[in-house]
């Protein structure tokens, strides 16, 4: 073993990596995924579109939250050393690159793949032929036109509001009379499918171009009586962060009204423009739009990669997209029988999107119905458009149960939707907490109280993910239904706190961010430290989605440094060095990127074998430890708990889609020659499946089914 290193030089700043060049690192594994040439077409031009996405908010928010820094004088270095200043120095040509690398994969891979298998994007109006171009232009007389609104700029219009993420159409124009040019903008129509498809000329394939093409045909039947010089598309991103002084505002609801229509009028961060644009035009668009020489992105192909995901979606290409997978009953589920008994015969681990988040559902609708539940209590930070838990939570109230719901406004680009379902739920007759003042609640909680025979009992689900019926077919996550009195007396002590401020003197079984979970890591991780001094065999295995708290760190290479085996899998943000001799040498880092967010949260102690299992809502970051109502609780039902650390097995197996943090920061994807080709997201597809047949044999007639084949895939 290395020389152990002291508490001193544990916190020097070369043994941590910046947050934002982490996160990019992230995104360039998704990155990865589209170059991947063993994934199906449609598969990578998704996942070309997910890098976009992702892009557009870390500007918004990462971005501008390091702008909003420098403006302000902040100068406090981060704990890799960087001022907010030398963040955005490293950050900027960081982007700009990672940029050229996602056009440099689009024009060089994706769309010659695509041509080649039946789908041709017709990158510019130039290369229509005589009758496509008519057929646009035809489009574009009936259909777009009418929705239009070019804006000119002279001495009496002033330069329009540019709203927050559109696309745009910039123009420098001249009357045919004139011999002074004027700039003009028009925005390209949201209502509007971006995508537009045109007769092919070859059999067999699709032709589509997009509608900022359609527009740039026919500018000029905007401005009739005005040469048009030149036209070039152009899209601004906005900060986007939301700054709300709680302390000053007397109502949160209204307050994070009036902030989300100030996000269409926060500075311009990024300015994105063809690398062929006019200068003369750009120059314009500079000074109207105030944008930094440094924050202009010049961009080779389409503006706004995002419309990639619909393009994913078009029909007719299934044979071009992995198989559709639908989520799998649980084993030894009985919709028939009342979840109630379920849940109290034995608690009930949940697996999504492998096992169907349906139990979630029915815990709430049947709670809702039925005459002896007293009362339902839950958290809800993000949920779909049309949820079934909305919905049954409202139908409880009408039935007269006590519902009380914590609706968190602050979830960040969320909070429009969160605001009408908050108002909604409150016409309903539930109450309806807005949050607490300067922490998010970000804990997913449920519970139910109910009259039984011998007294009250509570029903409790605890989970790493949303109550989102929609992004529980898309996130991996985890979960428990229990009817553990102990943790059903820590669930009534949550809600207590979150509506009263009450904080209990002690909990059971849970630990609550914002006050005692970071302890009780830090106390976890420092027991493993101890055993592994002792000569003890000492490991752990955590499983999250980001890690940058530097007390967690610190402990971590602590722990390290007595020998603890540390085995974390991170999927985002990793802020600390894995595998550097005398610092992290029994750290490994790895990254599992697949067609499933992987969001689930997961903590394994070898605790001198006496093995703990722990899941939660945190990942180890500042903002969550500290900042957050976060909850973190045992998994201790034996059978959950071999569920759980199998879970991490398979992860920690993962050969083909894990990539590898490396002592020098880099993430590399591990070399297949002499190993068994395994993915974890396929192996729990595969097993789940397997699982509900064998469930479904045993339960229609004992029939035995055959184990399906390895190379099965879904």
């Amino acid at each position: 073993m290395a020389d152990k290193k002291s508490n001193k030089e544990l916190k020097k700043s070369s043994n941590y990596v910046n947050r934002e060049l982490s996160w990019l690192k992230f995104n360039d594994r998704i990155l990865g995924e589209a170059k991947d040439k063993l994934i199906p077409p449609f598969e990578r031009i998704k996942f070309l579109g997910i890098t976009a996405s992702n892009l557009d908010e870390f500007f918004m928010v990462r971005i501008a939250s390091l702008m909003d820094m420098v403006h302000a004088g902040y100068e406090k270095p981060d704990i890799a050393g960087l001022t907010p200043a030398k963040q955005l120095e490293a950050i900027i040509p960081e982007t700009k690159a990672f940029m050229n690398s996602q056009y440099i994969t689009y024009n060089r891979s994706l769309l010659p793949l695509l041509e080649k298998n039946g789908l041709r994007v017709i990158t510019h109006h130039e290369d229509l032929t005589e009758a496509q171009g008519q057929y646009v232009d035809d489009f574009f007389n009936k259909d777009v036109y009418p929705v239009l609104t070019p804006m000119a700029v002279d001495a009496s219009r002033p330069f329009p509001l540019i709203r927050n993420k559109t696309l745009n159409i910039g123009a420098l124009i001249r009357k045919k009379d004139s011999e002074e040019t004027e700039i003009a903008t028009v925005q390209v129509p949201s209502v509007l499918p971006r995508i537009v498809h045109v007769p092919g000329n070859q059999e067999g394939v699709q032709e589509v171009i997009l509608l900022e093409q359609v527009i740039e045909k026919n500018i000029a039947k905007l401005f009739l009586n005005y040469e048009v010089i030149c036209v070039h598309p152009y899209r601004i991103m906005r900060n986007a962060d939301l700054t709300i002084d709680e302390d000053d505002a007397a109502d949160l609801l209204k307050e994070i009204e009036k902030q989300i229509k100030q996000r269409q009028w926060g500075e311009v961060i990024r300015l994105e423009v063809e690398e062929n644009i006019d200068k003369a035009l750009l120059k314009e668009l500079t000074k109207q739009l105030h944008v930094a020489k440094e924050n202009i992105f010049f961009i080779n192909g389409p503006l706004d990669l995002t419309f990639l995901s619909k393009l994913s979606g078009l029909e007719g290409y299934d044979h071009l997209r992995n198989p559709q997978y639908t989520p799998q009953p649980l084993p030894e589920w009985n919709q028939e029988e009342s979840i109630f008994d379920q849940i109290k015969r034995k608690d009930i681990f949940l697996h999504h999107p492998y096992e169907t988040f349906e139990p979630v559902v029915q815990l709430i609708r049947q709670a809702a119905v039925d005459p002896n539940v007293l009362a339902i209590k839950q958290t809800l930070y993000r949920v779909s458009s049309n949820s079934p838990i909305i919905a049954a939570l409202a139908l409880a109230a009408e039935n007269g149960k006590q519902v009380t719901v914590l609706v968190e406004l602050k979830a960040r680009f969320d909070e429009e939707n969160n605001i009408n379902w908050a108002k909604m739920l409150e016409k309903t007759g539930c109450h309806v907490i807005y949050g607490l003042r300067g922490l998010k609640t970000h804990s997913k909680i449920a519970l139910v109280v109910r009259r039984e025979e011998d007294g009250i009992k509570r029903y409790v689900h605890l989970g790493t993910g949303n109550y989102n019926d929609v992004t529980a077919r898309l996130y991996t996550d985890t979960g428990i239904l229990t009817a553990s009195d102990s943790i059903g007396e820590d669930a009534t002590a949550v809600f207590n706190m979150l509506s009263g401020y009450s904080e209990p003197a002690s909990w059971n079984k849970l630990a609550v961010a914002p006050i005692w979970l970071k302890n009780t890591l830090l106390e976890l991780i420092r027991r493993e430290t101890e055993n592994a001094k002792a000569g003890k065999q000492a490991h752990i295995i955590a499983k999250m989605n980001s890690i940058c708290d530097p007390k967690i760190m610190e402990a971590l290479y602590e722990a390290s440094n007595t020998g603890v085996e540390i085995d974390l899998i991170v999927r985002g943000i990793c802020c600390l060095r894995a595998g550097v001799p005398g610092l992290s040498e029994h750290i490994r880092v790895r990254s599992i990127v697949g067609n499933y967010l992987e969001h689930a949260r997961i903590l394994y102690c070898y605790n001198d074998g006496f093995e703990e299992v722990y899941m939660g809502s945190a990942d180890w970051m500042p903002r969550n430890l500290d900042k957050r109502v976060e909850i973190m609780f045992p998994v201790e039902d034996e059978e959950a708990k071999q569920q759980a650390k199998h879970i991490l097995d398979v992860q920690l197996s993962d050969t083909l889609k894990a990539y590898i943090l490396q002592p020098d920061g880099t993430y590399v994807k591990q070399d297949l020659r002499g190993k068994k080709r395994i993915s974890a997201q396929d192996t729990f597809c595969k097993e789940a499946v397997e699982a509900a047949r064998k469930e479904k044999a045993v339960g229609e007639d004992r029939r035995t089914f055959e184990p399906i084949t390895a190379d099965a895939s879904f």
